[in-house]
């Protein structure tokens, strides 16, 4: 097994057990029985990391020695698929949100935040299938919160609706508006209750007004052209995630398609990590 594999696992380790030791009882099984919830968050993890099916993962990581060692497996004592793919539909959003936002502190973020949206396509499906789950929309909507220097995802919403940017951009950056300084957007994210809702918080606002009279001229003069430009590193960031894992999502239905999404960015931020 390869270095960087190793201190991936052992960088997913750290942080699977310190946040689940804050909610011991979100991902194991409710009942008591089976794995501690860390080694779920894991082999998670490890599955996206990978680019593996359940399956795969189960049997690949019970070959890889130190691998095992870390999760504290026998070789004959790995989960079944079956657990794997329960433990992730069990787990709430709120639940991978906590772990991502954990995951973009190991990247030493600083305080400038940049917020913009893009689209993820959806696994293909047959005809039947999407008429008999009512499924019509093929591209979720994501919008992330990154901070500049790091390029880490603090913060991602998703939705098969397409919502407005100004509604998204206001959940994600309010929910962490204790850890943001400023905020750049584009002028999709042009609200003025969202600057003043930012403002109200503490944050400086760096969105760039639509042009309907001369004085959205003056306003766009002021912003520090410096700090607004850097709001291109969220469509790094997605650029970056989409070469490495794929345009699409590949889970069926809606939620875990979301849940996908979160693993995979908090996965992202530990591989970015690494490269520190």
């Amino acid at each position: 097994m390869s270095k960087p594999l190793f201190r991936f696992v052992k960088q997913a380790v750290s942080l699977a057990q310190k946040r689940c030791a804050t909610s011991p009882t979100a991902v194991s099984d409710p009942t008591g029985n089976g794995f501690p919830g860390w080694k779920h968050v894991t082999l998670h993890f490890l599955r996206v990391h990978m680019d593996a099916t359940y399956r795969e993962i189960v049997d690949w990581a019970s070959e890889m020695d130190r691998v095992r060692g870390l999760l504290q497996l026998a070789r004959t004592a790995s989960p079944a698929p079956s657990t794997l793919y329960r433990s992730f539909e069990r787990v709430p959003m709120s639940i991978w949100r906590g772990f991502l936002r954990e995951s973009a502190t190991i990247c030493d973020p600083g305080s400038h935040r940049a917020v913009d949206a893009t689209f993820f396509d959806r696994e293909t499906a047959s005809k039947h299938y999407q008429h008999r789950s009512d499924r019509h929309i093929r591209t979720p909507k994501t919008t992330a919160l990154v901070e500049t220097d790091s390029c880490a995802i603090l913060d991602l919403h998703c939705s098969a609706h397409w919502p407005h940017d100004t509604q998204t951009g206001r959940r994600v950056a309010l929910r962490n508006a204790e850890k943001i300084e400023s905020l750049a957007g584009d002028k999709g994210y042009d609200d003025q209750s969202l600057r003043d809702a930012l403002r109200s918080e503490g944050v400086r606002p760096l969105l760039r007004h639509r042009l309907f009279a001369a004085y959205d001229h003056a306003h766009n003069a002021r912003l520090d052209s410096e700090l607004y430009g850097q709001r291109w590193m969220a469509e790094t960031a997605f650029s970056a995630i989409k070469r490495r894992f794929g345009p699409a999502v590949h889970p069926r239905a809606w939620y875990r398609e979301f849940r996908e999404l979160v693993v995979t960015a908090a996965v992202y931020n530990l591989e970015q990590a690494l490269k520190q």
